[in-house]
């Protein structure tokens, strides 16, 4: 009787806890719509993203697209080269009248192609 019991207040417990965790994500998704997100929290999840999909892209591509002479340059050229292009393509975007987006800036997408890059090189074959 006593693990009836228990099974009971354990599962309700369990359905509680997880239905907590489900309703704080929830909300974390819908605050940074109320309000505009930290800079640092806006970089630290883009530092995230493109390590995630650098990553992804190793199960695409397993091999290293650049010859080991350069790898070295690629990882300090291709980031800036994409900040940059990031930088473009927001300056395109203001002058169309469009809102930015953080990733627009030279910093955040440099950040993000800098996450992927890193991720490539360690583990890139």
């Amino acid at each position: 009787m006593i693990e009836f019991i228990f099974e009971l207040l354990g599962e309700f417990l369990l359905q509680v806890i997880v239905e907590a965790f489900i309703e704080i994500g929830f909300h974390s998704f819908a605050e940074p719509l109320r309000r505009p997100p930290n800079p640092w929290l806006a970089a630290i999840a883009l530092i995230l993203l493109g390590a995630i999909l650098g990553g992804l892209s190793l199960l695409v591509f397993p091999n290293n697209l650049v010859p080991q002479a350069w790898r070295v340059f690629n990882l300090i050229a291709t980031p800036i080269a994409v900040g940059a292009a990031m930088t473009i393509i927001g300056a395109w975007r203001a002058s169309s009248g469009q809102s930015l987006l953080r990733i627009d800036r030279f910093s955040y997408g440099y950040l993000f192609a800098l996450s992927i890059a890193l991720v490539r090189f360690n583990f890139a074959v």
